[in-house]
């Protein structure tokens, strides 16, 4: 397959897959494996095309995010949301600083741990959305700091591909009784310094090792997965609230389940 292909196919996975509770980086490197594309240039892809995703969220978020901004200095809600998305986002940061080697040369390299961890969180995404306590927090922007913390700390989770950021984020949301679309608000809120974060310290670490001849490569994923990503941020909190997590958790374990079964077999 030939590079360009395999860009628009990976970016158009992250894109449809970053925001819910899936796992954009258990689909991404399952895909990666059966296309065969190994090399560090395609594992400096998975993660830096997962800038075009948030890129999407930022454009459709703009204005409320943009009135954030603009309402530091003066507004102490403003000050208030700011602080506990940064809050949120410590755990992982400090976390991924610490285990960033280990996760990319050894844990991007084992899908049999992909396909579990995928597995498994389909089956707790479905008790979560069965035995959720009853919601008592319903605006994402007004969360205590103790509340953005522990969500913080269940985005730790995903730091092992096949968990799913947005799934561990929203099921921690939720157990500790955030609303459904309120969850998966915060979960988009939070992607913003997670992702951006994530990107940057990648480019850090892979800069002198990058073949800038496939820029194009990632240039192309990047443009997809935010014109799929904006797609799927448009529509998914109406989707969340309608439906909940039920399709997304029965995914997860038949592309874990198959997965498992195509390693075993070939």
């Amino acid at each position: 397959m030939t590079d360009w292909l395999a860009a628009i196919l990976l970016g158009l996975i992250e894109g449809l897959t970053e925001f819910i509770p899936v796992s954009s980086t258990g689909h991404l490197l399952l895909l990666r494996e059966a296309l065969g594309l190994q090399g560090r240039n395609w594992n400096t892809f998975v993660v830096m095309i997962q800038l075009g995703a948030i890129l999407a969220v930022i454009s459709v978020y703009f204005a409320k995010l943009w009135k954030v901004l603009m309402g530091l200095p003066t507004r102490p809600e403003a000050r208030h949301f700011a602080i506990s998305v940064l809050i949120a986002f410590l755990p992982s940061l400090v976390a991924g600083v610490f285990l960033y080697d280990f996760i990319t040369r050894i844990l991007f390299e084992t899908p049999q741990v992909i396909c579990i961890m995928l597995i498994v969180g389909g089956f707790l995404l479905m008790a979560v959305e069965r035995f959720a306590p009853q919601p008592q927090h319903f605006d994402a922007m007004k969360l205590t700091w103790k509340t953005s913390l522990l969500i913080g700390l269940f985005q730790c989770l995903a730091l092992v591909p096949g968990v799913s950021r947005s799934g561990a984020t929203i099921s921690g949301s939720i157990l500790l009784k955030l609303e459904k679309p309120a969850a998966a608000e915060f979960s988009f809120f939070l992607a913003i310094p997670t992702m951006v974060g994530a990107f940057a310290y990648a480019l850090l670490k892979e800069y002198e090792t990058m073949d800038f001849s496939f820029g194009w490569v990632i240039g192309l994923g990047f443009l997809t997965a935010f014109v799929a990503g904006l797609a799927v941020v448009r529509f998914l909190v109406n989707f969340v609230g309608q439906y909940g997590f039920t399709p997304f958790a029965m995914w997860r374990i038949v592309v874990g389940t198959v997965g498992l079964l195509a390693i075993w077999l070939y």
